[in-house]
């Protein structure tokens, strides 16, 4: 088993995560699965995002919903107001503006054109 700290809402859980063998067969709300590519989802590394420091203040914004960026409008290194669009999100066939929420500026941008992205993934950081 490998562990990891995971934070959420400024709250660190400690999960354990068993890798599983190809045929491996998984229980889901009681129900046997067999083990199959679709059945895993891998996501980004927490070692590769940055943390909230006192060095590196940025704060993350994260995506408000599974979708697809379509556009990344700011640059990292720009001076960004609060209220000015970061990227433009499409979900269920509509576009989403995604905000800045303070003034500051953009230290990272985690996506790119035409990337997909679930709910809660960072998208920048602002700091």
């Amino acid at each position: 088993m490998k562990k990891y700290e995971i934070e959420v809402n400024g709250k660190v859980y400690q999960v354990s995560v068993k890798e599983l063998t190809e045929n491996e067969r998984i229980e889901e709300n009681k129900q046997v699965k067999e083990n199959t590519d679709q059945n895993i989802r891998t996501s980004q590394r927490t070692e590769d995002t940055p943390q909230k420091t006192a060095s590196n203040n940025a704060e993350m914004v994260t995506a408000p919903m599974p979708g697809n960026i379509l556009r990344v409008l700011v640059n990292e290194n720009e001076n960004v107001s609060a209220g000015t669009t970061l990227c433009v999100l499409e979900a269920m066939k509509m576009e989403n503006e995604i905000v800045v929420p303070k003034d500051g500026v953009v230290t990272k941008i985690a996506v790119e054109n035409n990337q997909a992205v679930e709910a809660g993934e960072a998208l920048v950081w602002i700091s």
